[in-house]
Order: C-alpha cells, then structure tokens, then sequence
C-alpha cells in the first residue's frame, strides 16, 4: 500500500505487482518440469447418421420391407362404399375448414359427393358416440371425425381430449370399422389454424385402412376356397 493509501475495515489489500510472488504448486518437487504435457492426437470420431429431432419426429416414410416379404398396404383412392364425416360444432370456425380440406382430398382421391355423409355434433366429446353409431351401420367404408380442442384455463381440456381418442379407438375396435382421428388438439387458436390440413390427413388415413381392409377379406375369402 502506498503512503497515504487508505483502506475500508475489512477489505483486503492489494499486492503490488513487483511483491507479488508466484507460489509453487504443491505437487511439484524442486527441479521438477511442471510443463502439462502435451495431448496425444485422438483416433477420428467415427459420424453417426443424424437421427430425426422433434421438428420431423411425425413425419410419415416408407418401410424397409425386404422383396420376400408379402405386404398388405392400402391406398388412399376412391372405394365402393361411402364416406362418413362426424364433425363437432364447437370450434365451428376451425371445423369448417378442417371440412374444407377433407371434402378437398375426397374429391382429389375420387370419392364422389353423393357417397359422403356428414354428422353433426355439439362437441369432441361426442365424437366417439357418432363415430360408432356410424359405423354400426355397415353402410360406410370408414369414418373421419373431424373436431377441435383448445387448451383453457381448466383441467377440462385434457378430459375432452383423452375421452375423444380413447372413445374413437373404441369405436374402431368395436365395430372394425376405420375411424380417423382428425381432432386437434392444441394450445390456442393460431395453433389450430395452422394445422387445418388435418382433415385432408384424416381422410387419406381412414381411406388407407378401409382399403387394406378391403384387400384382407378378399385375401382370406380367396384363401378359404
């Protein structure tokens, strides 16, 4: 500390820097090289193949399947039964542009107009009921049902919800009848619009099942001559 140099109760002083001394490590010996040495050159990290993150987690893809392996695979084109929609009411805004894009892809794959059926519902939680009233009748090839969910401020979301899937897989099960999921199931309402493609994924899903379906009956039919 220099003359005149004041310093507060406590506070520790400051070394100049011509009394500062450097103290040895305490592992090293007199006359020891304390010198780290030098790191050996490491083999080359063999790249792995970069696995799916959560942007692309849900990506639809192809199988590997090798050529002696049979495949039954559906798809997504017009069949000789009809079509039927159960649509909720709540969320009406959002619904109909889920209808929008389904009756879209319909008409894309070849479903005529006339061989569709919608069924209107108050809400998600009455899509299973509609769904197996439907398919009850044998009338359709499968079924799509169409709804929106958005999370609140109450455990009332996750309630709707998970009635909703669990009672249209129910559905299907019962009957063996397809029955698509196309129910969002979201955080807000910009979510939800940004995802009213689901109706035309929906439609392709169910019309995929109807007919891999189609072609095992056909199969075991043939099989049992």
């Amino acid at each position: 500390m220099t003359p005149g140099q004041e310093s507060w109760p406590g506070e520790p002083l400051e070394a100049d820097e011509d009394d500062a001394v450097e103290e040895p490590k305490a592992d090293a010996e007199p006359g020891e090289d304390t010198q780290e040495p030098e790191p050996e050159d490491e083999a080359p990290k063999e790249e792995l193949p970069r696995l799916r993150g959560p942007a692309d987690a849900h990506a639809p893809g192809e199988l590997e399947i090798p050529d002696e392996i049979a495949v039954l695979e559906g798809t997504p084109n017009g069949s000789r039964r009809g079509v039927a929609i159960v649509a909720a009411r709540f969320n009406v805004e959002i619904v109909n542009r889920l209808l929008a894009s389904a009756f879209e892809e319909l008409e894309r794959v070849g479903v005529p107009r006339e061989a569709v059926t919608v069924m209107p519902v108050p809400g998600a939680f009455e899509l299973p009921l509609g769904a197996m009233a439907l398919a009850k009748t044998r009338r359709y090839a499968c079924v799509v049902a169409l709804g929106c969910v958005i999370r609140g401020e109450t455990p009332h979301f996750e309630y709707v919800a998970s009635e909703a899937a669990s009672g249209l897989q129910l559905a299907a099960l019962e009957t063996g009848v397809p029955v698509a999921f196309g129910v969002l199931t979201v955080e807000s309402l910009e979510q939800a619009e940004a995802r009213t493609g689901k109706g035309a994924e929906a439609v392709r899903s169910a019309l995929e099942m109807a007919d891999a379906f189609s072609q095992l009956r056909a199969s075991a039919a043939q099989t049992a001559r």
